[in-house]
């Protein structure tokens, strides 16, 4: 099987896994967990284009685990975590690590923000190198072992 097959096959598999959880994960750290782990992998390579910044944006509004918040709320939070990411991104980072890390008390929704990453960064069919790596940082951070995720 192709690689890009692959990276489609496991972002499809993931989402499918998320729907089924989707009445479980309501809850703030969760929202705030996941927008916060799709600007990290959107801005992964350092830089967040405005095509891009609109790409994800339009896979949050259309996932239907997230139609669980105000898409208002969502758009505002996910702008907010990119925003600190471009303004400085180490420091950015390390704030928004922090923010997922809140997620790891209900472990499934720690594995659920896993689980958008992955279907965020594979979205586009190229799950590259650097979205995979803040994917398995944001595991560290949410006490998950990255093999269990294949990262």
């Amino acid at each position: 099987m192709a690689l890009w097959d692959r990276i489609k096959e496991s972002a499809s598999s993931m989402q499918t896994q998320l729907e089924a959880k989707k009445n479980e994960l309501k809850s703030g750290s969760f929202r705030d967990a996941s927008m916060a782990m799709c600007a990290l992998v959107a801005a992964a390579d350092g830089s967040v284009d405005p095509a891009e910044r609109q790409r994800v944006a339009g896979l949050i509004m259309s996932n239907d685990v997230l139609q669980n918040f105000p898409a208002d709320d969502l758009q505002r939070r996910f702008n907010e975590y990119v925003d600190k990411l471009t303004a400085d991104f180490d420091f950015g980072k390390v704030s928004i690590l922090q923010d997922i890390a809140k997620a790891k008390k209900k472990p499934a929704e720690a594995r659920a923000v896993i689980q958008i990453g992955i279907v965020i960064g594979g979205a586009d069919g190229d799950f590259d190198a650097t979205e995979r790596a803040v994917v398995r940082e944001a595991c560290f951070a949410l006490d998950l072992p990255p093999h269990e995720f294949d990262l």
